[in-house]
């Protein structure tokens, strides 16, 4: 689990393309004597596991699944990503909980100034919009944010200054791609309304609803 509040930004030392995956080695910071095999970090908000280290960078292996559903696969030499090592139970958690499993891609419909905020709007799947909600909390390329609006297949942020510059949302434009985690709860309120039937749709919460299960 993560917090998505970004520790540190990474470079992109190389991406090795394989038939349906890839291995990436990313320079950063982060890579300290602590540091230890199978860890999870979190890279634009992905979780990967560490799988080589040296003094300057590590390695993380990426899954045919995760090229498929996050923008890692299109990573350039030197690019700039976003970090965040596994909770520690004895962390703050200043943001919210955050799993690193991307829900989909987003695009940038809109950045614009905003007294001293700069404000988001970025275009995601209808199917992935009910999981949205209103002042609720969203990942955008693992940065833990704050929903101000929710349209049908769009949705609004605002981003005060440090975190802009701590993250790569300073380089995101109209056009650019992120990688999207919903937040978890909604999820599980549907998996339980369905009656644990993926393939249910979730009922409607109303009064018609409340009386038949004997909440009215």
């Amino acid at each position: 689990m993560f917090t998505g509040l970004i520790q540190s930004i990474g470079q992109v030392r190389a991406l090795k393309q394989q038939e349906r995956s890839a291995q990436l080695q990313i320079t950063s910071s982060l890579v300290k004597e602590d540091l230890q095999l199978g860890e999870s970090i979190a890279v634009n908000g992905a979780c990967l596991t560490v799988v080589a280290w040296d003094k300057n960078s590590f390695t993380v292996d990426v899954s045919p699944e995760t090229l498929s559903c996050t923008t890692l696969g299109h990573l350039k030499g030197n690019q700039a990503v976003n970090l965040e090592r596994a909770l520690r139970l004895s962390d703050r958690l200043g943001g919210h909980l955050v799993s690193g499993h991307i829900d989909c891609v987003a695009t940038v419909k809109s950045r614009y100034e905003d007294q001293n905020a700069i404000r988001f709007e970025f275009g995601v799947p209808t199917e992935m919009s009910r999981y949205i909600v209103e002042k609720g909390s969203v990942a955008v390329d693992g940065i833990s944010l704050t929903v101000n609006k929710v349209g049908t297949e769009t949705f609004s942020v605002a981003v005060i200054p440090h975190s802009l510059e701590m993250t790569t949302l300073k380089d995101c434009r109209e056009g650019g791609r992120v990688n999207i985690e919903t937040d978890l709860l909604g999820r599980y309120v549907e998996r339980l309304l369905s009656g644990g039937d993926p393939r249910s749709t979730a009922q409607k919460v109303d009064f018609d609803f409340l009386a038949k299960n004997g909440f009215l």
